[in-house]
């Protein structure tokens, strides 16, 4: 891409600022190198890569990269054999943990939030955790070789320390003495040219042996070695270069170790420069509060409340622009200082940095397309020294750019064809502007000239735009209006300013007739916007707070149904609890009755036993989620007389003694019962010695007991105790075969007659019932007929 489009766009900038945010040295260099890409799966890895650590940097915040610098370099004299000094090497320890950290912070990101792409970038860092091991054994933190890198290293260490001490123990005995002291112009020790010695007063250095190191300023104090103390400084003297030299061999060894890895260490360098630069790319989107644009090779660019990156958020107005749909190119009219230069930087700005891999300052859902090239003619490109007018410089600039430029090019022009005679600029412009759009480029041009809004209106695939201008405050507003062409307010502007009715009329009667026209239509159209844009807006308002009420009434039901079901599921289990309960005693008591039936021979009505079985089963509550009943098999032949049969209603097993119709007896035990054949289901079918051995069975029936009632009375009683009464007794009746019983309940309120006949109605041995006749007690009796 041409170069010259960078510094035109301030795309250094934003590149300086991208760098300012790198944590590494290595980072910066590939920020201050970026560049971008043609392709359109090129940018969309490195937005990819932008997003995924602005994800990380969202949630975990900023990748630790401290510690870590670029020791390619030392790497490199390593390698061929050079030594390399203890803080290059305490650099290469410290870049190898650096290395690992970031690793396992990548990874921990990873497993609750997939980032794949900066995840497999990170999972290519080697392990080098032995050589980081082998230099921070030897080197510690202030780059000094410890004492400990090798065993003769400490011997000589040792003797050093030893010297010393020998040394000064030596001295202060001198220095203390009165001899001594008197010559001595501090009573201190001092050391030059790595050598003890001692201040001496210089009208004493005949009277004091020794040899003279060095001197004070002002010549007063000789810093004088005793002779006493020579060859104990040569032999302190001797140790020193035997620790040199024992400290080159271990970092001889230590720079070998590290030269022997010098591929691996230089790939994971740069991997961690890459990484660093993802997340400077990330934290500068975050500054810029700048969003991920959708990208595209069609030539589609929608841009959404976007706005240039270098001016202040709160003095920049943001623009919406759609490109490359409907129409591929834009006239932009309007006045000077109306931000129509600023709206072409933005979108060629905003271009190179959807193409380099970088957000883009503007609202979610803007797209953005992949140009092989842009090409801009912006700005005062005036040449002293190429005796080159504006007009012949930009003439120059678009030549250029006409030879260059293919269909997938971006081309943004600014005042173009001005410099020169506004009739020749006009046409040469509408030419100029016809070339391009015939080749395809997605073009935004700004002008002033008249004549190009005409060509705008009514050539297809290119449309008028302008920058809104408010009359009332003669000021511009910076807001890009696409489709409306601009008006140049030049009356407008003057009446405001004072001049006279006069001049501004007679200057109206110069305007020609088509150019008033067209401001007057141009005026129409802008008063329709701003009527359509009020609209809008109170529209959008009303749809933002229908949504707001629509969320909140599903919010509300939601939080309702939750509510609801989890109060019916709470009492239906409290409810089976409760049955289950009571099932469980009542099996006890009947348990209990039984046995007792059998110990000492007691009349247990069994069927009564059953049905209070049956009616515990149906007053359990069914869950809501509860499967439906599996259909009953289908017969193979009729239930027949000796059958085997299932009786659902009981949950029981029986024999069918005989049919009548729809129902059947069937042999429960030792009782017998009338069950409608709906109700049976065939278990085994009877062979013909069943069938016979049935017919010989004994049937065992009741007559009727001569002291059973023929009639209960129940004034007094309250419902539930008169239901109970009736029950039992209509099974007394039934079981000794009376045909008809008389219930007394009085008149009264008639609650206990309305219970009692419900009741009647329900029960399956009441054939029927009615109120007593005269003689029989009449409505305070209920008499009622048994099958």
């Amino acid at each position: 891409m041409d170069k010259k489009i960078f510094r035109t766009m301030e795309y250094e900038k934003i590149l300086h600022r991208l760098a300012s945010h790198a944590s590494t040295s290595i980072g910066k260099e590939m920020a201050e190198a970026l560049q971008p890409e043609s392709s359109l799966n090129d940018v969309k890895r490195l937005l990819q890569a932008t997003d995924e650590a602005y994800t990380i940097d969202r949630l975990k915040g900023s990748a630790p990269f401290g510690g870590v610098v670029d020791i390619r370099n030392s790497l490199r004299r390593a390698h061929i054999g050079g030594m390399l000094n203890a803080h290059e090497l305490l650099d290469i320890a410290n870049t190898i943990f650096g290395g690992r950290r970031v690793k396992r912070f990548i990874e921990q990101v990873h497993d609750d939030e997939p980032v794949p792409l900066v995840y497999e970038l990170s999972q290519l860092i080697t392990d080098q955790k032995p050589l980081e091991d082998s230099i921070k054994a030897c080197i510690d933190d202030q780059a000094e070789v410890m004492d400990q890198a090798s065993a003769e290293l400490a011997l000589v260490r040792r003797e050093l320390r030893n010297g010393e001490v020998r040394i000064r123990e030596k001295l202060e005995q001198m220095i203390r003495s009165s001899s001594v002291s008197k010559m001595l112009q501090d009573q201190l020790i001092t050391i030059r040219n790595d050598r003890f010695v001692i201040p001496v007063k210089s009208e004493y250095r005949s009277h004091f042996g020794g040899i003279v190191h060095d001197q004070s300023s002002s010549g007063a104090t000789m810093f004088i070695e005793p002779e006493s103390i020579v060859a104990m400084n040569n032999k302190l003297r001797e140790a020193r270069l035997k620790e040199e030299r024992e400290i080159e061999k271990i970092l001889y060894r230590l720079s070998s170790e590290a030269g022997e890895q010098e591929v691996l260490l230089r790939a994971d360098v740069e991997i961690m420069g890459d990484l660093d630069f993802m997340f400077a790319k990330a934290r500068l989107a975050h500054v810029m509060k700048a969003t991920l644009p959708i990208m595209n090779d069609r030539g589609f660019m929608k841009l959404r409340k976007g706005h240039h990156p270098l001016i202040e958020l709160d003095k920049v107005v943001p623009i919406d622009l759609e490109l490359g749909n409907s129409f591929t190119s834009i006239i932009v009219t309007g006045p000077n200082t109306g931000g129509k230069t600023v709206s072409l930087k933005t979108i060629g700005l905003l271009s190179l940095m959807a193409m380099s891999g970088l957000f883009i300052p503007a609202e979610d859902g803007s797209q953005m397309c992949v140009f092989d090239a842009i090409y801009a003619d912006i700005g005062d490109e005036q040449s002293i020294e190429q005796s080159l007018s504006t007009f012949s410089s930009h003439m120059t600039n678009i030549i250029r750019i006409l030879h260059q430029m293919t269909e997938k090019s971006l081309i943004l022009l600014d005042e173009l064809g001005a410099g020169t005679d506004p009739a020749e600029g006009s046409a040469l412009a509408i030419s100029i502007l016809e070339h391009i759009h015939a080749k395809g480029c997605r073009m935004v041009a700004t002008t002033h000239y008249s004549e190009l809004k005409a060509y705008a209106y009514d050539r297809k695939g290119v449309t008028n735009a302008s920058m809104e201008f408010d009359v009332q405050t003669l000021s511009p507003t910076y807001r890009l209006l696409v489709g409306v062409p601009g008006r140049s307010n030049a009356f407008a502007i003057a009446e405001r300013l004072g001049l006279s009715n006069e001049i501004i009329e007679h200057a109206r009667g110069n305007v020609k007739e088509e150019d008033m026209r067209v401001e007057s239509m141009i005026a129409s159209l802008e008063e329709n916007r701003l009527s359509a844009e009020a609209e809008r807006v109170s529209a959008e308002q009303l749809r933002r707070e229908l949504e707001t009420l629509r969320k909140q009434q599903e919010s509300e039901r939601e939080r309702f149904d939750s509510q609801r079901d989890k109060m019916i599921a709470k009492a239906e289990e409290e409810a089976r609890d409760v049955v289950i309960k009571a099932r469980r005693e009542a099996e006890t008591i009947i348990a209990d009755l039984r046995k007792l039936a059998m110990e000492e021979g007691a009349s247990v009505k069994e069927h009564k036993l059953i049905a209070a079985r049956r009616q515990l089963d149906e007053a359990e509550p069914e869950r809501r989620t509860s499967t439906p009943k599996r259909a009953k098999a289908k017969q193979a032949r009729p239930i027949q007389a000796g059958d085997e049969v299932m009786v659902y209603s009981l949950n029981q097993r029986g024999h069918v003694v005989e049919t009548a119709g729809t129902e059947a007896v069937v042999q429960l035990g030792i009782m017998k019962m009338k069950v409608s054949l709906n109700d049976l289901e065939m278990v085994q079918a009877a062979t013909p010695a069943k069938v016979q051995q049935q017919r010989h069975v004994t049937s065992v029936k009741r007559t009727r007991d001569e002291n059973v009632r023929t009639e209960l009375d129940l004034r007094g009683a309250n419902l539930e105790e008169a239901l109970m009464e009736v029950d039992r007794f209509i099974d007394e009746a039934f079981l000794s075969n009376l045909g008809q019983i008389y219930i007394i309940h009085g008149k009264g309120t008639g609650i206990l007659r309305t219970g009692i006949q419900e009741y009647l109605r329900k029960h399956r041995h009441v054939k029927s019932y009615r109120l007593g006749n005269y003689g029989e007690g009449g409505t305070g009796v209920t008499v009622a007929e048994l099958s």
